[in-house]
């Protein structure tokens, strides 16, 4: 992937990559959160059931053009693909330890 990318960001892009929702929702603290777009679900049965719908159910591919990680935040620019959207996307993951604990989507 990147040197830039966290290995719990990585974890998440690569179980994305690979359609594996056991290991997306591994790649995730027990009170996660995804927001897409300013909609929020907590939790891994709530990312679980947005996930089926939106992402990896419309097999989603994450193709990355861009990373940069400042400590607090990574924040990776990709080329979204699959089933659903199409086109470029930022996402802003925040860690805890070896987790994410939380996946922005915006533009």
């Amino acid at each position: 992937m990147s040197d830039k990318l966290p290995q719990a960001v990585e974890q998440l892009i690569d179980a994305t990559n690979a359609g594996n929702i056991d290991a997306f929702l591994d790649g995730f603290t027990s009170d996660g959160i995804v927001d897409d777009w300013g909609r929020e679900f907590s939790g891994h049965a709530a990312i679980r059931g947005w996930s089926d719908g939106e992402f990896l159910g419309k097999q989603v591919t994450l193709a990355v053009d861009d990373a940069a990680d400042d400590g607090a935040e990574t924040t990776v620019h990709a080329q979204v693909g699959g089933n659903g959207f199409n086109g470029p996307s930022t996402f802003v993951f925040t860690t805890a330890g070896d987790k994410v604990s939380r996946m922005t989507i915006r533009a």
